[in-house]
């Protein structure tokens, strides 16, 4: 939802991003992995209780992630192997960062299960929906909008490496967020295929 509404407020910080990344030489993949590396590092820092700098790099690489579209559609231009790489590294860290907190949270391990089959089903919707639609957007696919976004994911994080005795409670009801996102998503999926 955030990623959808409101990236318009934070649309002139990403394009400052893209353009210094293209005065120094980055292309939009080398952002991109330059965010997979940060946003790995982020289970690093949980693991070792450094709540802080685990949640900045988390939000840096969050912030990077937007800025690598930016640089591909407006210095050069989106590629295939880009958005795959893309799509990838962003479920990887994501499964970086639940598995570091069920190292970690050994009673939230349920929750965090959880956490990751709605992060599957949502995702399969969506991108198969993506592969599937004739729409094209903004990005090289069709991007259904959401309850649950990025953006609401990485609070989800953080509020769960903020409180840490809460993990399972916030892991479950992120994971309830993202489920009815793939329902939602299904669903308008029926009316665009």
């Amino acid at each position: 939802m955030l990623d959808t509404h409101a990236r318009k407020w934070v649309e002139p910080a990403i394009k400052n991003g893209a353009r210094i990344f293209h005065k120094l030489g980055f292309s939009a993949n080398h952002v991109t992995l330059l965010s997979f590396i940060l946003g790995m590092s982020t289970s690093a820092f949980i693991v070792v209780g450094m709540p802080l700098p685990a949640i900045s790099l988390l939000w840096f690489s969050g912030y990077l992630d937007a800025v690598d579209g930016s640089l591909a559609r407006n210095y050069g231009k989106p590629s295939a192997v880009g958005t795959l790489m893309d799509i990838t590294f962003d479920r990887v860290v994501e499964l970086g960062m639940i598995l570091s907190l069920g190292y970690i949270h050994v009673n939230a391990r349920m929750g965090l299960l959880f956490l990751a089959c709605s992060i599957i089903f949502s995702m399969t919707v969506f991108l198969t929906v993506g592969a599937m639609a004739n729409q094209k957007g903004k990005k090289s696919f069709y991007y259904q909008a959401g309850v649950m976004e990025r953006t609401e994911g990485f609070v989800g994080f953080s509020l769960m490496i903020v409180f840490p005795q809460h993990v399972a409670i916030i892991a479950m009801v992120v994971a309830g967020l993202i489920t009815f996102t793939g329902l939602q998503r299904f669903n308008e999926a029926r009316k665009i295929l």
